[in-house]
């Protein structure tokens, strides 16, 4: 089992974060520029303590990695999480940074991709950009936690949202307690 794990530079770099930390198989990470400043700021983790829990480090502007082309197999990709900027990119099928190119390659491939969008609230672009790359086949799965599960910090919300996505690439999870 193969997984890319793109972060971008919205908030909520722990969803790619415990991702890493949750995902089985081989996990590849690329990290946007503005993530790498992110990640420290809202984790206090370093870049390399991020890279550290992936088994592949790719840079995103090397459009040269295997991940850039379709015929490298991957199971996944999960953008978590996925700035508005980095979707209005994807919807466009603008392929200019690692990331951009390897959501394109999942796309066409028909590959499982899942982004995770952090803002609130969203204009109608961006609603629009999210609807035509689910009609692409892309799963648009919004960080709201649930709180059916009674979740006592911010770790439990966290991973309520990280179970969520695991969910939807057919992950057997235990993150979060289930409805009923």
């Amino acid at each position: 089992m193969r997984s890319v794990v793109a972060i971008t530079g919205a908030s909520g770099s722990i969803y790619g974060i415990r991702l890493l930390e949750e995902l089985p198989g081989e996990k590849i990470l690329v990290l946007s520029e503005t993530a790498k400043q992110i990640v420290l700021a809202e984790t206090g983790m370093s870049v390399e303590d991020v890279e550290d829990l992936a088994d592949i480090v790719c840079g995103d502007d090397d459009l040269a990695a295997p991940i850039s082309s379709g015929s490298f197999k991957i199971d996944r990709m999960f953008v978590a999480p996925c700035s508005s900027s980095s979707i209005a990119k994807f919807a466009c099928g603008i392929a200019d940074t690692l990331i951009s190119r390897t959501v394109a390659v999942c796309l066409k491939e028909r590959r499982d991709l899942i982004l995770v969008p952090r803002e609130t609230p969203k204009s109608q672009i961006m609603l629009e950009n999210e609807l035509k790359l689910a009609r692409c086949g892309a799963v648009i799965l919004d960080a709201n936690p649930g709180f059916y599960p009674g979740p006592t910090s911010v770790d439990d919300m966290v991973d309520f949202v990280v179970g969520k996505c695991l969910d939807a690439a057919g992950i057997e999870n235990s993150l979060f307690r289930r409805w009923g």
